[in-house]
């Protein structure tokens, strides 16, 4: 270090924690006591955060450095010397000038070490999408209390509270803005939704698009029906998705979209949905209702290797074959082969019929047993299936005396015949496996 540098405090603390860090270059923290981790892991995070407030307020000041070397700025120059990502230095200058010019009580809580980094960072996020309109003094009450609640509240907790400040704060002006707020963005999403397909020409179709939050989760919240996290065991376990990131590291977002599963899983969930549209309850096209015509020999129908042509009224789209399979789906839900027809010729799945519950039984059973009836199971009853106690092979009727929800691992077994089942005095299943 150049011996007229190293005269300035700033550096002669630099050095001093330079020379610290040696002394304990060797030290292995294995042997340490079980006081002195906990001790030293907070107090280092405490000093961490002041070396951070340091270097920011340097960085803050630094736009002659950069100049000096015809550099775009401050956080460019710390990129090219240190060797960090241009995005991590930008963000840093970002901070620095935040905190040195707008954000004076959150500087001081850094610069104490009573705000770490990431909770300065979520701060002046939630300060700066505050209007302007609500005035300085607004503002700077609401950094006030976020900084409080910083000694309480990890970053992530802080982002919540941050977003709902001015309801905090100004609660008369809140609903004003949330109510602004919301037209704003109501009337952004109307401009701004978009819905692309493309077929591929591999069998596949690219669907991409933008749509409002209010239309996403209505969609989420039909697709989750089709995508509940009931396992083939009866657990409940996070996901990973195609990335090998879990649903834990991915940022909550709220709501329906945060209880969707994994892409291809969503995708299967997609087309149930369609598939379980009411075509009669879809708009009207010169007179006839909307539908999607398949054309294919009954010779075809039957094969396993037919091919069909589809017409929805659409030329050009690409969409204009589907293997016999796929057809025979279409066909059965349009009603065009023969189905088993129960009471007002209601149509049932094929060579089942009354053997299945019907909605008002679901809703009933679910109203009475809640969850999983095997015992010890608290699997929701939304996510278990309706049993026969009595089979239905065996002249078991289906109504509620002779029914139980179970989970998919408890009904699975209910049909092992390596399990004995026994219903309990308080309407609970026991299995036991036979010896």
């Amino acid at each position: 270090m150049h011996p007229e540098i190293a005269l300035h405090p700033v550096n002669r603390v630099v050095a001093s924690i330079q020379s610290s860090l040696k002394s304990v270059a060797d030290v292995n923290p294995t042997f340490m006591t079980l006081d002195d981790k906990a001790c030293a892991l907070r107090s280092l995070v405490e000093v961490e955060t002041r070396l951070v407030e340091l270097r920011l307020r340097v960085l803050s000041a630094a736009d002659d450095v950069a100049d000096a070397e015809g550099f775009r700025s401050a956080g460019a120059w710390l990129s090219h010397h240190t060797r960090l990502r241009r995005s991590d230095a930008a963000a840093d200058l970002s901070l620095a000038q935040a905190l040195d010019r707008d954000r004076p009580v959150l500087a001081t809580a850094v610069r104490e070490g009573r705000v770490n980094v990431a909770q300065a960072k979520v701060i002046v996020t939630a300060l700066e999408e505050l209007p302007t309109r609500v005035g300085v003094e607004v503002i700077a009450k609401a950094e006030a209390h976020l900084v409080g609640l910083a000694a309480n509240h990890d970053p992530t907790e802080l982002a919540r509270l941050g977003r709902r400040i001015l309801e905090v704060i100004d609660p008369e002006r809140f609903e004003e803005e949330e109510a602004r707020k919301l037209a704003d963005a109501e009337q952004y999403a109307a401009e701004k939704q978009r819905l692309k397909m493309r077929a591929l020409g591999d069998g596949t179709t690219r669907i991409s698009g933008i749509v409002p939050d209010a239309t996403a989760a209505r969609l989420a919240t039909y697709l989750h029906a089709f995508t509940n996290p009931r396992l083939s065991d009866g657990a409940v376990r996070s996901k990973t998705d195609e990335s090998g990131q879990s649903e834990a590291e991915k940022p909550a977002f709220g709501g329906p979209l945060a209880m969707l599963g994994r892409p291809k899983q969503l995708a299967e969930a997609f087309s149930q949905l369609l598939e379980a549209f009411d075509p009669s309850r879809l708009p009207i096209h010169g007179g006839d209702a909307t539908n999607v015509t398949v054309t294919i020999s009954f010779a075809d129908l039957k094969r396993d290797l037919g091919v069909a042509t589809i017409d929805n009224g659409t030329p050009g789209d690409g969409f204009d074959t589907l293997t016999a399979a796929q057809a025979r789906r279409l066909a059965c839900t349009a009603r065009i082969i023969p189905a088993v027809l129960g009471g007002d010729s209601e149509v049932l799945d094929l060579g089942r019929g009354q053997r299945l519950f019907t909605k008002a039984q679901r809703r009933a059973l679910l109203l009475r047993d809640k969850t999983c009836r095997s015992e010890g199971c608290d699997i929701p009853g939304t996510w278990s299936e309706a049993h026969h106690l009595v089979p239905w092979s065996q002249g078991g009727v289906t109504d509620l005396e002779n029914s139980a929800l179970l989970c998919s691992k408890h009904h699975h077994r209910a049909h092992d015949p390596g399990y004995d089942m026994t219903r309990l005095t308080n309407g609970d299943l026991r299995f036991h496996r036979r010896r």
